[in-house]
């Protein structure tokens, strides 16, 4: 066992790991530590805890120090000065007539670099570009194409459900979203009902998905054969979130619900396959 405490640089993102040495941190403290980026300031999402040495990449970089209130003012002074940066490198896209879109603008604690996060439809040769910014700013200069996720991320926004992107609240990480989950759920196919303001699928299609798997193998299929109290029928509509069967009884010319509890209990329940 091994402790850790969790830090997160960005609302909503990615929870890393560090080696709190000699330090007790609360939920209420922010840390200076050091990165693959250099020295950042985030803060501690997750206290002193023990963790098993294989849930963690080692070797953990060690918590520098606790910040203080000077840190914090400095964070807000690198948040002024990545404002202005973010207007002059606007500037310089469009004098070198480049296609793409600068979504935001990053300076490391230390500010030793700063970090250009954009989108564009294929590559873009920047060079150029960087070597304009790296005159002008006079420190170490990155370009990072992003995702329409990520932008969207970034920016934030209201989703169709009138609540703020989860992205962008509490989702540190993307999950795989399929078309397959929005079939699974009996969702409108269509693009403009079951996608984010990003453009892709919405990632809380997979919030429910487990549970649609998991009824979806406990029930049987539309158009099954199955035996019943009543005689043979054929299984005709599925309510998955209730466990709700409805059955076609041809002898009887009427369609029966049953629930999946009821046929299991009353034990009349036999899948044939389809006729």
């Amino acid at each position: 066992m091994i402790e850790v405490i969790g830090v997160r640089f960005k609302k909503a993102g990615k929870i890393y790991y560090f080696d709190p040495g000699e330090y007790t941190v609360t939920n209420e403290d922010y840390v200076i530590v050091e990165t693959v980026r250099g020295v950042e300031f985030g803060k501690v999402v997750l206290v002193n805890k023990k963790v098993d040495e294989e849930d963690v990449v080692l070797p953990l970089k060690k918590v520098i120090r606790v910040a203080n209130e000077k840190d914090k003012v400095e964070v807000l002074e690198n948040k002024e000065i990545a404002a202005e940066a973010q207007k002059v490198c606007n500037e310089k896209i469009k004098e070198h007539q480049l296609e793409m879109n600068l979504v935001d603008v990053e300076y490391t604690f230390d500010r030793n670099k700063v970090i250009f996060y954009f989108t564009a439809d294929g590559r873009v040769d920047f060079r150029h570009l960087v070597k304009d910014l790296a005159a002008i700013f006079k420190t170490r200069i990155e370009l990072r194409q992003i995702g329409v996720r990520d932008e969207a991320k970034l920016l934030g926004g209201i989703g169709p459900c009138g609540r703020m992107l989860c992205c962008s609240t509490f989702l540190g990480d993307f999950e795989p979203v399929s078309i397959k989950m929005a079939k699974d759920q009996n969702l409108s196919l269509n693009p403009s009902k079951i996608s984010g303001l990003c453009g892709r699928l919405m990632c809380c299609l997979k919030y429910e998905n487990d549970t649609y798997e998991t009824a979806k193998r406990e029930l049987p299929d539309l158009g099954e054969a199955i035996t019943t109290a009543y005689g043979k029928g054929k299984v005709v509509g599925l309510n998955i979130l209730e466990r709700i069967i409805q059955i076609e009884i041809p002898e009887k010319e009427r369609v029966i619900e049953y629930t999946l509890d009821e046929l299991m209990n009353e034990g009349v329940i036999n899948t044939q396959g389809a006729e």
